[in-house]
């Protein structure tokens, strides 16, 4: 229904204010145009994102931009209704909210303007990068295969620095061993520095060495007791069998 049929429609009229009608459709209209974009943009966005980007831009990369273009100017048309049906309502009946709306829209369609342009200048510098390694790389290997000796020669480097990488990770390895095992001395030493003192504080004390005595004889004795029971059960394991 268009903007003129919902302000003549005599249905229209007896159920709601003049305009709402066409106000809410346009609306309506605009804001699923507005969806579009945004998932037209993300399509967009991704041709900039493969590995190998085409020289030229593809059917379907043309196919979109010309669709995000027709979007954006579909909404500069809707946009351009709902201002001359607020222009054409009285002052009584246009609100705050509908002049808040129509800025909106505005907003959303210059921002979606703006983001066009910056895929735009992503996508062509995405391509003119691909395009120049592209180049670089031709120009490497016509070089090389017009001259096959100095071909070899740079073979010959690129081996001679992937050994000197392995060696210069080997050496951060040893690095790295070398530290904790100092480490390890360090601790070693400490270790035997407190049982150093605790053996000295311990001697200073009275009764300490011959209690320490008693319960090495205890262990001593347990582990005689201990053995004995177990070769007994060994033994009268064989007579059994």
């Amino acid at each position: 229904m268009s903007i003129s049929q919902a302000m003549i429609s005599p249905t229209a009229g007896m159920s709601e204010p003049p305009g709402r009608s066409g106000w809410a459709q346009l609306r309506s209209q605009a804001r699923s145009l507005e969806s579009q974009t945004e998932g037209y943009f993300h399509k967009y966005s991704q041709f900039a994102a493969v590995s190998n980007l085409p020289p030229k831009p593809t059917e379907d990369e043309k196919e979109t931009e010309a669709t995000i273009q027709d979007l954006l100017e579909k909404r500069e048309a809707l946009i351009s209704q709902l201002a001359r049906l607020l222009d054409s309502e009285s002052v009584l009946t246009s609100s705050a909210l509908k002049q808040n709306n129509l800025s909106r829209h505005r907003e959303i369609l210059l921002d979606h303007r703006r983001e066009l342009v910056r895929l735009k200048s992503a996508l062509n510098d995405a391509r003119t990068r691909a395009n120049l390694l592209s180049n670089v790389r031709s120009d490497i290997d016509a070089y090389r295969s017009s001259n096959p000796a100095d071909a070899e020669a740079d073979y010959m480097l690129d081996e001679r620095r992937r050994i000197d990488n392995s060696h210069n990770v080997a050496d951060g390895v040893l690095s790295q061993a070398y530290a904790i095992n100092e480490q390890f001395g360090v601790q070693r030493e400490t270790l035997a520095s407190v049982n150093r003192r605790i053996v000295s504080a311990a001697s200073q004390i009275p009764g300490v060495n011959s209690l320490i005595g008693r319960i090495g004889a205890k262990k001593r004795r347990d582990g005689i007791i201990l053995g004995s029971f177990i070769a007994f059960c060994f033994l009268i394991l064989l007579w059994l069998m």
